[in-house]
């Protein structure tokens, strides 16, 4: 089992497998140019696998794919059956922006993968457009519309954001309901990355938008993730709110990048690297900087209502 120094239990590992993006979101990294990592400062997946066995070894019962935009991975269905066979009662899931999705969901399905999460931040293409800085719409309808016809389970995380989206997130929500989906509308996480001039709504100014149509009630706060759920009328939905400290009061997640880094916190830049121990085969050396990058696990982040402060963490690096 998987503690950290404040009791909290370690079982869900996050691993970006590419910083790859097809996206440049406002929220995210507007102006990072359409760069290629040398393939060679990559884990491969034989190598990311060896160290997602000790991971599940020595606890890890969830594992969620991010990246950057994973589906740019070439093979990705391979590294999820590796996974998926090596425990098939894991928790496996992935989050995308959908662009792609339309052509792997079967793939996916078929290796394995249980659920995914879709990025979705408005119904309208200019809105779209400018958001992505990119034409991506229409894509991601249709990668979310064959995920739920292979039959996978598809949640939507929808980025709050002041004069962007605010007059859509009763659209948003219905739009998940009709297609039983769960919708997750999260606090925009302030980062040096993103543009300078966004403003993200707070749980409260979501949950009054919501309240002009819906009669909002807190059902509870989900067990071992960040996110509280709530009830429109009939439709159980979630909001993901990183300036309240019980966001990570029950954290229970470590983060894996594409280059090896075992990264304890979004909001902080520490991390400590596997890559090499892993090249060597050393299993056991990569479980002990497992284990030293939970001790160095903060409480919480920096992102707070009161003192709000921005994070220089690269979120495409890490799955954000």
């Amino acid at each position: 089992m998987l503690i950290d120094q404040f009791g909290r239990k370690i079982d869900y590992l996050r691993i970006s497998v590419t910083q790859r993006c097809n996206f440049r979101c406002l929220y995210c990294m507007p102006k990072i140019p359409f760069n290629h990592q040398p393939k060679e400062n990559l884990l491969s997946f034989e190598e990311l696998f060896l160290f997602v066995k000790a991971a599940i070894d020595e606890g890890i019962e969830k594992i969620r794919i991010t990246g950057g935009e994973p589906l740019l991975r070439k093979d990705l269905s391979i590294f999820i059956k590796m996974i998926s066979d090596y425990k098939e009662d894991l928790d496996l899931a992935i989050t995308t922006n959908g662009f792609l999705l339309k052509d792997f969901a079967k793939d996916l399905k078929n290796a394995g993968l249980k659920r995914l999460n879709v990025s979705l931040d408005t119904l309208d293409e200019k809105k779209a457009k400018k958001l992505a800085q990119k034409d991506v719409l229409s894509s991601v309808l249709a990668g979310i519309n064959e995920a739920l016809n292979v039959g996978l389970k598809v949640k939507l995380n929808t980025v709050a954001l002041k004069n962007l989206n605010d007059d859509e997130l009763i659209a948003l929500l219905e739009f998940a309901k009709a297609k039983n989906m769960q919708i997750r509308f999260i606090e925009f996480m302030e980062n040096t990355h993103a543009y300078g001039k966004l403003q993200g709504l707070k749980r409260d100014e979501i949950i009054q938008i919501l309240s002009q149509k819906y009669d909002i009630k807190l059902i509870k706060k989900a067990e071992k993730a960040p996110v509280s759920l709530y009830s429109a009328d009939d439709y159980e939905f979630g909001i993901i709110d990183p300036h309240s400290h019980e966001f990570c009061d029950s954290c229970n997640r470590i983060r894996l990048s594409a280059e090896g880094l075992l990264i304890p916190c979004l909001y902080f830049d520490e991390a400590l690297s596997i890559k090499e121990a892993i090249r060597k085969g050393d299993v056991k050396a990569a479980v002990e900087i497992l284990q030293e990058v939970l001790r160095n696990k903060p409480e919480k982040n920096k992102w707070s209502v009161v003192d709000n402060e921005t994070s220089s963490r690269a979120f495409y690096q890490t799955g954000g």
